[in-house]
């Protein structure tokens, strides 16, 4: 479980294909801190850590993972969101994220607007009636909120505190963010469907 507040970013140090899907090598501040098997959400996808070396971690990515994120498409040097999983009695300052990443979707524009961002990402149709306005929205592990939500696509605003600490320094229009739906409007949802059937 994860909250969507970034820890911090980290750099890329290499995107490996193998037969599974592929290696990951991230490093990061905290890289001795952690412990084989401890998860890590990395854009906003819960990953194992399975390898220390270096001042680095090692993910392993299966094939579901990079047909579900934007992992698939990172470089050597390029930022990623990081975030370590909650631990009890942590203030939780975004909202409750499992780190299960529902969709990838594409940047429609990232503008700035005075000192703030105005950041508008397609919706995915399949998952619009998740989506409310002034609701909760993860995009790329940071916990943002719904400003305005329209047929195809929502805005969020972006403080320039979030843009500087976070990877959404390097996203343009055209860019691919990984998209995780509030848990609660899911299960709602679920609710909802399995009442219509019965």
């Amino acid at each position: 479980m994860f909250t969507g507040i970034v820890e911090e970013c980290g750099e890329v140090v290499s995107l490996k294909p193998v037969e599974t899907g592929a290696e990951l090598w991230v490093t990061s501040s905290f890289v001795e801190e952690v412990a084989l098997g401890e998860s890590v959400a990395n854009n906003g996808a819960c990953l194992t850590v399975t390898e220390v070396k270096d001042g680095a971690m090692r993910f392993d990515l299966l094939h579901e993972t990079l047909r579900l994120t934007n992992l698939g498409e990172l470089k050597a040097g390029d930022s990623v969101n990081l975030e370590r999983s909650l631990r009890i009695g942590d203030r939780l300052s975004g909202h409750f994220v499992q780190g299960h990443v529902d969709a990838c979707a594409e940047v429609l524009a990232y503008e700035k607007v005075g000192q703030d961002h105005r950041f508008t990402v397609a919706l995915p149709s399949e998952f619009a009636h998740l989506m409310v306005h002034k609701g909760s929205i993860c995009v790329n592990g940071i916990s943002l909120t719904v400003a305005e939500l329209h047929q195809d696509c929502f805005v969020l605003w972006i403080i320039p505190h979030t843009h500087e600490v976070t990877s959404l320094k390097s996203v343009v229009a055209g860019s691919r963010v990984n998209l995780e739906f509030d848990l609660l409007a899911k299960h709602i949802a679920r609710i909802e469907e399995l009442k219509t059937k019965s």
